[in-house]
């Protein structure tokens, strides 16, 4: 088992929960963060350090959140990893919360 990014994180994209990794399986996109399936231990800890509770157990995601555990294994191949915590976007703030956010996710994180 894994633990998945999901929709909440996109434009917000907050790092508490990079800073706690253990294995540093995350991986940074243009909106969003993602966590390498092959590479998570299983941990927990990046979960309860979420501050927009972004982050769950593969087992615990959401049905119509399901698309983001083949978008965590997927984008984790080709985004760059994140070893430490940065600064949010300066309108992360304003995202936090806000539904339907799927249609912000962008691919390339060159």
């Amino acid at each position: 088992m894994t633990f998945v990014v999901t929709e909440d994180c996109i434009k917000c994209k907050y790092t508490d929960c990079v800073e706690v990794c253990p294995v540093d399986c995350f991986y940074e996109g243009p909106t969003m963060l993602v966590i390498n399936p092959n590479e998570c231990i299983d941990c927990a800890l990046c979960e309860s350090e979420c501050p927009v509770d972004a982050i769950c157990s593969e087992d615990d995601v959401p049905e119509d959140m399901k698309i983001f555990i083949d978008l965590n294994a997927n984008f984790s191949k080709e985004w760059p990893n994140l070893t430490h915590k940065k600064p949010a976007p300066a309108d992360a703030d304003d995202w936090k919360g806000k539904p339907n956010k799927r249609v912000y996710v962008e691919e390339d994180a060159s």
